[in-house]
């Protein structure tokens, strides 16, 4: 027998999901003649009820335990999570995993639920057909029907972008690294645009799934004639790899290449010269997640509207930005 869903109430119904959740939850917003109805063919159907009356005071969040890449941002998303769910009088329970089963069983024992790195869209519309708050923190499709919060990626490329173009920088390599990652797309996205209003702007793109293909990659655009003066990296870790081969072929960080990062995670500071970078507000995004899924459960927010919350960084200026070398002159 297949599993009962809001959407099979739904389709049997003849009413929205929507609705169906909201009779099925006691909220308002729909006749008692609607909820009888919801109520009878859900005990018909055998429909199970997502969550006891103790999971009601549970927010949950759930990690992507394949996403290492992101490992230190999720620690301050988590941190953030933790202490926005404390103040509002949320418990919070956390879980690792990207299996759908354990994620719609881990839900079911919750009030609401945060998900965050690269869940598979099957997650979400099942967390979705049991009626429960889901809020992302990881990309998803256009106009789907999911609230998000995320930094600003597009942004925070656009903003290096002009800084870069004030300090006299014309010829740019945006260090890609693995092209699978969707923020990192992003920020070269946002680069991209404030470079194409500058015709004299030169920009060239170095991807590779291995660090160490790093050194192989540039010395191709070097044979081509380009010769970067600045370098933005699309993570922090590409930035001090991108930052040591430099210096292994005799560049002077700043003097001779500047060297951006993204993240402002601890390696940052843990190099000389310290990395510029843009800093990522992990913990305010954790707040977010709370946030959204408080006013869902609370039934502030238009149930037929999705959110989309977008928590900006800022550029952290250090020892590995300066001018271009010719500008100087």
């Amino acid at each position: 027998m297949s599993r009962v869903t809001l959407a099979t109430i739904a389709a049997k119904t003849g009413l929205s999901k929507f609705a169906v959740s909201r009779a099925l939850s006691g909220k308002s917003g729909v006749s008692d003649k609607t909820r009888q109805l919801v109520q009878e063919v859900a005990a018909e159907l055998g429909y199970l009820r997502q969550a006891p009356a103790a999971a009601q005071n549970v927010l949950g969040i759930v990690f992507h335990d394949a996403d290492l890449v992101n490992s230190e941002l999720h620690l301050l998303v988590q941190t953030g999570f933790q202490r926005e769910a404390q103040r509002r009088g949320y418990q919070m329970r956390m879980v690792w995993t990207h299996l759908v089963d354990d994620i719609e069983a881990f839900a079911r024992s919750c009030a609401g639920i945060a998900m965050v790195g690269p869940h598979s869209a099957k997650s979400m519309y099942r967390i979705q057909s049991l009626g429960i708050p889901l809020v992302r923190n990881g990309w998803i499709e256009p106009l789907e029907p999911f609230d998000m919060v995320h930094g600003t990626d597009h942004e925070a490329g656009a903003a290096i972008g002009k800084y870069l173009l004030k300090l006299g920088h014309r010829r740019i390599a945006y260090v890609h690294g693995a092209p699978r990652y969707r923020g990192r797309r992003e920020r070269f996205y946002g680069l991209r645009e404030v470079l194409e209003e500058h015709p004299e702007a030169q920009l060239r793109q170095l991807t590779f799934d291995a660090e160490s293909m790093f050194l192989k990659e540039l010395r191709t655009i070097q044979a081509e004639g380009f010769e970067p003066t600045a370098f933005f990296c699309a993570h922090d870790g590409l930035a001090l790899t991108a930052m040591s081969e430099l210096v292994r072929l005799g560049y002077r960080i700043p003097q001779d290449a500047t060297v951006i990062g993204f993240g402002d995670f601890s390696a940052a500071t843990q190099i000389t010269p310290n990395l510029t970078t843009v800093k990522t507000q992990g913990q305010d995004i954790g707040a977010a997640l709370v946030r959204v899924l408080d006013d869902r459960i609370n039934d502030r927010l238009d149930p037929a509207v999705p959110l989309r919350v977008m928590v900006a960084g800022h550029l952290v200026e250090r020892q590995s930005s300066g001018p271009a070398p010719d500008a100087e002159s």
